[in-house]
């Protein structure tokens, strides 16, 4: 449904290494750069940072959410882990969220603006025993 995203970043140097580091885990990496740009993916850019310096910080409870799939309980952890060691700020650890409707296991991250970043992975439905 959605072919790519597009993030306000204040630094583009520094942004572009926080995500690089970040999305490695997830498979993801740095295909295109340009002047005022960065993108991220694995066979083309889904995932867009662009330079907008006078950007003002993202609150907290405001901003962006995007969330990207991992494909397991470990690529979570590796995300989380790398975007910690990168400079981001936690947002939420990795771990279960038993809903309604779904179980999935997630990690949430503030990038370096405070924009919010998720991964997640569907473990199967036995695994919860």
């Amino acid at each position: 449904m959605i072919d790519h995203i597009s993030i306000g970043v204040r630094e583009l140097a520094r942004s572009a290494r926080f995500y690089e580091l970040t999305l490695a885990p997830l498979g993801l990496a740095k295909l295109v750069t340009r002047p005022a740009t960065v993108g991220f993916g694995k066979r083309y850019p889904e995932l867009w940072i662009n330079l907008r310096p006078a950007m003002v910080p993202v609150a907290p409870g405001s901003g962006c959410h995007i969330c990207l799939r991992a494909k397991s309980e470990s690529e979570v952890d590796a995300f989380h882990q790398a975007a910690i060691g990168a400079g981001g700020s936690c947002d939420g650890p990795p771990g279960l969220r038993p809903h309604d409707r779904v179980r999935y296991y997630a990690a949430f991250i503030r990038d370096l603006d405070g924009n919010r970043i998720e991964a997640v992975t569907f473990p199967a439905e036995d695994a919860a025993a």
